[in-house]
């Protein structure tokens, strides 16, 4: 199945803005943040076609998941 992920802030670095990727049915949400090298701490929010999403959710053919890390401040 082929996905769009796309990162935003800080999860930029050193990677992409947006990117497609082809994928296994049954994928979930955590399995694209741990192949980017991220961890679930790191992750603020996650959504899957502009709604949230947990890590668990499994995507489904042509869906956009985007990542958002922690903001933090004072």
């Amino acid at each position: 199945m082929l996905i769009t992920v796309k990162l935003f802030a800080t999860f930029r670095n050193g990677r992409f803005k947006v990117a497609g990727q082809a994928l296994p049915p049954g994928t979930d949400c955590r399995t694209i943040v741990l192949s980017l090298g991220l961890t679930e701490e790191e992750i603020g929010v996650v959504m899957v076609n502009g709604r949230h999403a947990a890590l668990d959710y499994v995507l489904q053919e042509s869906d956009t998941l985007s990542l958002f890390p922690l903001v933090g401040g004072g």
